[in-house]
């Protein structure tokens, strides 16, 4: 895939660092993996329990709904449906109704400890895992594109948690829990990483991210605390760049 023009110049010059500035916080119970919806303007979360939420910005529940597999580990929107996954090497797709759209089926390496789910722009599922940890692309049916071991960054990615893609730049963004570094990873769309940014100042132990490209926003669930945290976000851009434009947000307004 010919890379944009915008990605080539941050692999070639100095950049400009990820940038989080703290919005709020709220509290909920065990978020474990996040999506933003624009089509609800919500957040979807899978806490390791039997079912998925889809809860407001400020986190009032507005539906949930189990899948045939036995816990829901990990989400993502996947057009305009969700993709959820076991932390087992099971994935299932349903409505935003919580309907099936097929049987569960399983990623092309068996078991999987699946700890975070996104789309990239071709339809592939990337995937983390924390045991053992890699970041892995799949195709939609589950077959497997291409790895990386995420402990041969540097610094390690040793719990690799929540994924989550800007698609204003194809960026994804990676937490990385108390027991490794409790700090977020930046990768471009390759899986090159930019570069690290703690989270000790806003929570311990990271479990799930979501970005809002609309508002330029990040959320952050932390389980040490149990609660959703925003943030403002600019990416790494090149040296002298303005900030990135938002992007379409909140389908339902």
């Amino acid at each position: 895939m010919r890379l944009p023009l915008m990605i080539l110049s941050v692999l070639a010059a100095p950049a400009a660092a990820l940038e989080l500035t703290y919005q709020t916080s709220y509290s909920l119970n065990r978020p474990a993996s996040l999506d933003y919806d624009p089509t609800f303007c919500g957040l979807w979360i899978a806490n390791e329990g039997p079912e998925v939420i889809l809860v407001t910005l400020q986190g009032d529940e507005l539906r949930r709904f189990a899948s045939d597999l036995t816990r829901i580990k990990a989400v993502t929107v996947e057009g305009d449906h969700l993709l959820v996954a076991d932390g087992l090497g099971g994935f299932q797709r349903l409505t935003k109704n919580g309907e099936a759209l097929a049987e569960p089926f399983r990623s092309g390496m068996g078991w999987a400890d699946t700890e975070g789910l996104t789309i990239a722009e071709d339809g592939a599922i990337i995937m983390v895992e924390d045991d053992p940890e890699r970041m892995t692309w799949l195709n939609p049916d589950g077959t497997i594109q291409r790895q990386i071991s995420t402990l041969s960054l540097d610094p390690p990615l040793t719990e690799a948690q929540g994924i989550a893609r800007d698609p204003r730049t194809g960026y994804l963004l990676i937490v990385d829990d108390r027991e490794g570094t409790n700090s977020l990873y930046e990768f471009t769309a390759e899986g090159v990483l930019l570069g690290t940014t703690s989270l000790l100042p806003y929570g311990r132990d990271p479990e799930g991210i979501a970005i809002r490209p609309g508002s330029g926003q990040v959320f952050i669930a932390f389980d040490e605390g149990a609660e959703i945290a925003s943030f403002d976000y600019q990416p790494t851009l090149p040296a002298g760049s303005a900030p990135l434009p938002p992007g379409p947000d909140c389908l339902m307004f």
